[in-house]
């Protein structure tokens, strides 16, 4: 994969946009037609022309194209959100009466679209511990028709063996999804490994500059098809063109980006480890991580994300910790230049105590490590720990 190539090459087309360098932002919510036969001819294939920004868009074009190209994918839609793009990427699959197995650990909202809209619309779903082939394969019925996957998740960095999950599901005629926001297209492949569709928060990594809210689903040109006439044209969660051009600026610097974030994350991650009010730190490029070897079998690098067990009694030394902060902002998501810590016990209201035998204890916090130099952060995390 050339990357160089397709970030500041690839579907820009210069010679129809005056050689400009900078893509072209084509802010129009619809197209005209020069006659009847070229607007009935374009009608027939909207998947590809543009006749109305909802479904197709030059600039989103632009974007699709090179989304595509990065993860390995033959086509790439692009939507308003993440949780859009998970959401049109089920639907798309299952029907009333089919049953969808979800790692146990997806992402907030990923789990609130399994478990509670997929269920009133007849379908149902098991969630399970990815990291065992065995748990999977326990919960396959005659009726399953998705595994929704999410390596590493999102709050404790647990992995799932993408190659035998995919191989398992083929062999059953069952469709694979995988979440692959935390690694990007630069840090995992899912669809080299055999999984079916790929979705990224896009408001991410991809982005990273914390301006846009996007979410990208990856496939072949018959799965994407089958996503565009259903449930993207039909939910109309389209990312607006003026969003698809910031992420096209974006992706200019994703390498970089990356690099950056990765080597930054692990240095503190490292730092993170020896210190005596760190209980755990979830990592999976740290040779601690129970599936460390898996990461390295399974990606291609780690980004910057982590996080970790503050070694605390209860929530409010927790939130010590995390109001003490000054370079770590307090905040959710990640991927952009600015460092960020999310407390596990915003979510948990009410809770005073740390159960230690969680799986999600009050006293984890995740974080996002910036471009910032991790020497800072590093003496921003020693001075909060002090306070607990």
């Amino acid at each position: 994969m050339d990357i160089d190539w397709i970030i500041n090459h690839l579907g820009e087309d210069r010679d129809r946009y005056h050689g400009a360098v900078a893509p072209p932002l084509l802010q129009s919510s619809i197209f005209a037609f020069p006659d009847v036969a070229s607007m009935r001819e374009a009608a027939a294939d909207e998947f590809n022309a543009a006749i109305y920004t909802r479904g197709n868009n030059p600039t989103v074009s632009m974007l699709r194209t090179k989304l595509a190209a990065l993860e390995g994918a033959a086509d790439a839609l692009v939507f308003a959100s993440g949780a859009g793009a998970m959401a049109a990427g089920v639907i798309a699959c299952v029907a009333a009466g089919d049953h969808v197995i979800c790692v146990q650990h997806a992402y907030s909202w990923t789990r609130r679209l399994l478990d509670t809209l997929l269920r009133t619309l007849g379908i149902s779903v098991d969630f399970v511990d990815g990291r065992s082939l065995d748990a999977i394969e326990q919960a396959i019925g005659p009726s399953t028709r998705l595994i929704v996957l999410e390596s590493p998740t999102s709050l404790t960095f647990e992995l799932q063996d993408l190659a035998a999950i995919a191989a398992m599901a083929r062999q059953r005629g069952i469709l694979t999804l995988c979440d692959n926001s935390y690694a990007s297209p630069l840090g995992q492949s899912p669809l080299a490994l055999g999984i079916d569709l790929v979705m990224h928060s896009a408001t991410k990594y991809l982005n990273g500059h914390s301006d846009v809210m996007a979410g990208v689903l990856c496939g072949s040109h018959e799965s994407m098809r089958m996503v565009f006439e259903g449930p993207l044209m039909t939910l109309g969660a389209v990312i607006s063109p003026h969003d698809a051009w910031l992420m096209l600026r974006g992706l200019r610097t994703l390498p970089l980006r990356m690099e950056r974030s990765a080597a930054s994350a692990l240095q503190v991650a490292q730092w993170l480890e020896q210190h005596p009010r760190v209980a755990r730190v979830h990592h999976p490029h740290l040779p601690s991580h129970p599936q460390h070897e898996l990461a390295l079998r399974q990606m291609h690098a780690a980004s910057g994300v982590m996080s970790i067990v503050l070694d605390v009694p209860d929530v409010p030394s927790v939130e010590r910790f995390c109001n003490a902060l000054r370079r770590f902002l307090l905040s959710v998501s990640w991927g952009g230049y600015e460092s960020l810590a999310w407390p596990m016990a915003c979510a948990l209201p009410g809770t005073a105590r740390v159960d230690t035998s969680a799986s999600l204890p009050a006293s984890l916090v995740r974080l996002s490590i910036g471009l910032e130099d991790p020497r800072v952060l590093i003496a921003d995390l020693a001075q909060a720990l002090e306070r607990v």
